[in-house]
């Protein structure tokens, strides 16, 4: 993991365990189900990014002959069970939990405290929020946020962001939901903002998982690496044309390269040998992530029947 998803991370980590502390007080002093759902948002956010933590940590082991290729995919594994632990332990408790306020609306007492409470988390929340945002800017170039949350291989980054939004977000519905409970003096307010927070939580860990989901089953080189990639091996002097090339993500700084190239057709084995090994050196400088390289002679054949 990089400084500075790590960064975020921890971050992340320091703001949801001291809100889920406050928030967990909130809803004994009033008993509001609104709270109670963020309180389980926030803890459920605090264990996800220890498990973020945890697939960073294991993903840093050394290759074995069981895992050849190292175990980089550790860090979207664990980005995918984060998914499921959103889904399973803040959007399902939190909707249950609405659905039975709703059939059982009870009076909220000491209304102020929670909206307090909830008004101090969002400037945690906001503080973890900007942390995530200011390390996600460094690495987004021009790309739009939509296709750096769909397009980033990094799995930390992407999860933070919308963890973090989503418990903005989250505590708004609750902060509007308890106002009106205090200003209409009807409950159900209360049970609508927790089914709010749950589908909430419940659209963004389907997000989270089909990203992760891609991640695992293994994605290519962005459009910009795989032109790069392309362009430094077809432009060695004793290279004919790149007659097909594959790449896939190992991890989120690691990169598979495989390619079929035509070399001078009067180039012994040991010249091709060598220029194997130029190219290698080339793609490593150039393109830091392309830690694993294979690159296979081949004759170019016109038409299609040509071999992949």
């Amino acid at each position: 993991m990089n400084p500075g998803s790590r960064r975020a991370v921890l971050a992340a980590l320091a703001a949801n365990a001291s809100i889920s502390v406050f928030k967990f007080l909130g809803f004994a002093f009033t008993g509001a189900a609104s709270m109670l759902a963020e309180a389980i948002h926030s803890v459920a956010d605090t264990g996800n990014q220890m498990l973020l933590l945890l697939g960073g940590a294991r993903a840093a082991r050394v290759a074995t002959l069981e895992h050849p290729f190292g175990h980089g995919r550790e860090r979207y594994f664990w980005a995918f069970v984060v998914a499921l632990v959103l889904f399973m332990l803040g959007s399902v408790f939190a909707i249950y939990h609405g659905l039975h306020k709703l059939q059982h609306p009870e009076p909220l007492e000491n209304v102020g405290w929670a909206i307090a409470i909830l008004s101090g988390s969002m400037l945690l929340e906001g503080y973890a929020f900007l942390t995530a945002f200011r390390e996600a800017q460094r690495i987004r170039g021009q790309t739009s946020w939509l296709s750096f949350v769909r397009r980033a291989k990094s799995a930390e980054l992407p999860v933070i962001l919308l963890e973090d939004f989503g418990a903005i977000t989250g505590l708004l519905i609750a902060l509007v939901c308890v106002g009106l409970v205090m200003i209409t003096g009807n409950p159900v307010w209360d049970a609508v903002g927790s089914l709010g927070i749950g589908a909430l939580l419940g659209v963004i860990a389907v997000v989270l998982a089909i990203e992760m989901q891609s991640l695992l089953i293994g994605e290519s080189a962005s459009p910009r690496q795989l032109e790069r990639i392309r362009a430094l091996i077809d432009g060695h002097d004793q290279v004919n044309r790149v007659i097909h090339m594959r790449t896939q993500h190992l991890g989120p700084e690691e990169l598979l390269v495989g390619a079929k190239v035509e070399f001078g057709a009067s180039m012994s084995a040991p010249q091709i040998a060598s220029a194997i090994d130029e190219i290698e050196s080339r793609l490593r400088a150039d393109v830091p992530a392309a830690r694993v390289i294979y690159i296979e002679p081949d004759f170019w054949y016109p038409g299609p029947s040509a071999p992949g």
